[in-house]
C-alpha cells in the first residue's frame, strides 16, 4: 500500500508541483491548503490539484485546513496514518513581510508549532521542512554552502524560515527518533512542461518571473527593476534561479533520505549558478518572442546584492542535481503564462 505523506500548502506553485512528482513516485499525497495562494476550482479543490487529477488520471484527497485550526489538524491526524509530512504552508512575500512582521511571525511560527506538536501526539516523526535561502541573510562569501552563518536575516519573512528550522532542529535533538530534512530554496521559476500547473500568485506578483511574465502577455504595462546600483556586473540583483520541476525532485529524494532515519540535515535547493534581473528579463524575451519594457526603481528593503548557492552536499548525500538550464526555465514559465493568461482564475 503506498505511504501517505502530508502535504501542507499542497494547492500552491511548489506544492502542487511536488504533489504531482509525489503521486508519480509511488505515494499517496494528501493535501491541505487555506487558499490563501492557491485559486479555488470546481468542488472547493485548488484549481492546480484539479488539473494535476486531471492529467494523472486520478483523485487526490484534499482537506481545507488553516494549520492555526489546531483541531482541524488533529482530526486529520486522527484519521490518516501518515509516514511523513511535507511542510510548505506559510506566507512567503519578502517585502509583505517587511510591512506586516507581526502578521509573519503569527501565522508561520503558530502553524508550525502546531504540526509539530500534533506530529508528535501523533507519532508522525519524518519531515520535510520548505525553508529558504534568505536564513543566510547578507552572504560574506559565495556560492552559499550549508556551514555558511545563518540567522543574520535582512526581513521577517527570513527570520520566520529561521527560527522554524531553529525549532525542527531542537526539537530533533531532543527526540531522538525525530528525522527532519531543512530544503533550502533558492528562487523557483518555470512550470510544469505540459503548461497545466505553474505558478499564479493572487495578486501583484512578489517574485520576479511571474511578474515578467504578466508583462509580456499584456497583464501588466512594464516591470520594475527595483536597484541598479548594486555590486554586480550590471547593478541589478543577483540570484540563483531554479527549475520548480528540479526542485520538486529535490522533495523525492529527501523523502528518500528519511527512511536512512538520518536525523536533521539541511542541504541547499539551487543550481550554484547566478543570473541578475536583467539577464532574466532578455531570457524571457527571447522565450516570449517580445521585448519586455521596464523601469529601474528604488531598492527594495530587505533586498540582497547577490545569492547563489554551493548544491553539491544536495548532489553528493541525496543524489540530486538541478538538471534545467535558464532557457528552459523561461520556455516552460511561457508555455504556462501563454496558455493560462489570466492563471487559473479561468477555468474556477
Amino acid at each position: 500500500m503506498a505511504e501517505k505523506v502530508l502535504v501542507t500548502g499542497g494547492g500552491g506553485y511548489i506544492g502542487s508541483h511536488c504533489v504531482l512528482d509525489l503521486i508519480e513516485a509511488g505515494f499517496h499525497p494528501v493535501v491541505v491548503d487555506n487558499f490563501s495562494n492557491a485559486v479555488r476550482g470546481e468542488g472547493d479543490v485548488p484549481e492546480s490539484i484539479r488539473r494535476i487529477e486531471k492529467l494523472l488520471d486520478t483523485s487526490i484527497e484534499f482537506h481545507e485546513l488553516d494549520l492555526l485550526d489546531r483541531p482541524g489538524l488533529e482530526k486529520l491526524f486522527k484519521k490518516h496514518a501518515f509516514t511523513a509530512v511535507i511542510h510548505f504552508a506559510g506566507l512567503k512575500a519578502v517585502g509583505e513581510s517587511v510591512a506586516h512582521p507581526l502578521r509573519y511571525y503569527k501565522v508561520n511560527l503558530t502553524a508550525s508549532m502546531n504540526l509539530l506538536e500534533v506530529m508528535q501526539a501523533h507519532r508522525v516523526h519524518n519531515l520535510v521542512f520548505s525553508s529558504s535561502a534568505t536564513v543566510y541573510g547578507d552572504p560574506q562569501s559565495l556560492p552559499l554552502d550549508e556551514q555558511h552563518p545563518v540567522g543574520g536575516c535582512t526581513n521577517p519573512y527570513g527570520q520566520t524560515k529561521y527560527f522554524i528550522e531553529k525549532m525542527i532542529m531542537d526539537h530533533c535533538l531532543a527526540e531522538k527518533d525525530w528525522n527532519a530534512v531543512l530544503l533550502r530554496y533558492f528562487n523557483p521559476i518555470g512550470a510544469h512542461v505540459s503548461g497545466l500547473i505553474g505558478e499564479d500568485p493572487q495578486g501583484i506578483p512578489n517574485n520576479l518571473l511571474p511578474y515578467v511574465a504578466q508583462v509580456a502577455i499584456g497583464r501588466r504595462d512594464y516591470l520594475n527593476v527595483f536597484g541598479n546600483d548594486y555590486d554586480t556586473p550590471d547593478g541589478t540583483g543577483v540570484r540563483d534561479y531554479i527549475h520548480v520541476v528540479d526542485l520538486s525532485a529535490g522533495h523525492i529524494a529527501a523523502l528518500k533520505k528519511l527512511k536512512e532515519n538520518c536525523g536533521c540535515k539541511v542541504y541547499n535547493l539551487g543550481t550554484g549558478k547566478g543570473y541578475s534581473v536583467l539577464q532574466i528579463v532578455k531570457a524571457m524575451e527571447k522565450a516570449a518572442g517580445k521585448e519586455i519594457p521596464y523601469k529601474i526603481a528604488p531598492r527594495r528593503p530587505g533586498d540582497t546584492a547577490s545569492c547563489y548557492a554551493n548544491p553539491c552536499l544536495a548532489e553528493k548525500e541525496l543524489g540530486w542535481k538541478a538538471v534545467l538550464d535558464l532557457e528552459r526555465m523561461c520556455e516552460d514559465l511561457w508555455r504556462w503564462q501563454s496558455m493560462n493568461p489570466n492563471g487559473y482564475s479561468e477555468a474556477s
